[in-house]
């Protein structure tokens, strides 16, 4: 019964890796470029001209890298594992956006932020 409900899953969603139809036209028409650090696997066509990418895990848009997006957007005539973007000293890996994760950024002050006490570092504006 379980193959039959991941058959069902795999046939009808695509925010669970790739739909059937998209494993059978990457089985068909895809060669492999590369996998980036995250899982995700990049192909195009053999003539190059359609690229795509499946997600290891449920699909996040955010999750592909800038190399990778240069790449899939064809920004970039080589991929990454190809001919890498030299990283520059300021720059920070890249992560997804965790946008309603625990995980996400949240200043001091604001709603999910942990504040201390309150300062009355703040006098407000009385008219006389």
């Amino acid at each position: 019964m379980s193959g039959l409900i991941n058959f069902v899953i795999r046939l009808l969603t695509w925010w669970n890796s790739q739909t059937l139809g998209t494993q059978i036209y990457t089985w068909r028409k895809g060669q492999k470029v590369g996998e980036d650090p995250e899982g995700n696997v990049f192909y195009q066509t053999k003539d190059g001209k359609r690229r795509w990418v499946v997600y290891r895990g449920n699909i996040e848009a955010s999750r592909v890298s800038p190399q990778w997006h240069g790449w899939l957007h064809h920004t970039f005539e080589h991929p990454p594992t190809e001919d890498p973007l030299p990283m520059n000293a300021w720059e920070k890996p890249h992560l997804e956006n965790k946008t309603g994760m625990p995980e996400a950024y949240s200043p001091l002050g604001s709603l999910r932020g942990k504040r201390k006490d309150l300062t009355r570092d703040y006098i407000p504006w009385s008219p006389e």
